[in-house]
């Protein structure tokens, strides 16, 4: 599975064309799970969208939108993606999440596609850690499959160290100061800085909350 240049195309149609960021993607025997870290609103939940939108228009013998793609068969494409609850069934978001991975892994076979954009943030870090460092494991070493995850538990980057074909990326930024712009490219390599502080100012958060949270994450990071 390779892509070169793909861009997401619904997106894409909403903002203007020089304003988007083609990524290239390619999924071989010796890389064929993908850790990709970096800031939130840098791009990497996009990323994973336009591989799935590919793989499926390719499967149809539709356009694919990318400069050059070399696509495989994908017996299946599997996505754990956003955040959403069944409270009238008495599952909490996590619950549906676990759920979901759950159905990935009972499912998938060594010719599909998995997209994960997070797991296990909606328990203790240290819960979350050990079940995403677990489910990549299987996913790497019984399943075989073609993965690419998206996540914030830097932790995760060790394991291209003990797994033979992982590998880390990251989506790029560039910071100067306190100003952080985003490049949304994907490269080479992990990043352990999320910048969700940076993020929360964009958001609006009242600048008091802002440089407290600075304070104690200066605090917290030692």
């Amino acid at each position: 599975l390779r892509l070169r240049e793909c861009r997401h195309p619904v997106i894409e149609r909403l903002m203007p064309r020089e304003s988007f960021i083609p990524n290239d993607v390619h999924f071989d025997e010796a890389e064929r799970v993908l850790l990709v870290t970096g800031p939130n609103m840098a791009g990497k939940s996009t990323i994973l969208r336009q591989i799935g939108l590919c793989v499926v228009l390719a499967q149809m013998g539709a356009f694919v939108p990318a400069a050059e793609a070399s696509i495989g068969v994908a017996d299946r494409l599997f996505t754990r993606v956003g955040a959403s609850d069944n409270l009238a069934q008495g599952q909490s978001t996590f619950m549906v999440e676990m759920s979901e991975t759950s159905a990935i892994l009972h499912n998938a076979g060594p010719r599909s596609v998995v997209l994960l954009d997070e797991i296990g943030r909606g328990t203790s870090t240290y819960d979350g850690v050990a079940i995403a460092w677990a489910v990549t494991e299987y996913l790497h070493d019984r399943i075989g499959c073609k993965t690419m995850f998206a996540t914030h538990y830097h932790e995760l980057m060790q394991l291209p160290e003990k797994l033979q074909h992982a590998r880390n990326y990251n989506v790029a930024v560039r910071e100067t100061g306190e100003t952080v712009v985003f490049l949304h490219r994907l490269e080479p390599g992990g990043t352990d800085r999320s910048y969700g502080v940076h993020v929360a100012q964009l958001a609006g958060l009242r600048d008091g909350v802002v440089r407290r949270a600075r304070e104690v994450l200066g605090t917290v990071k030692g």
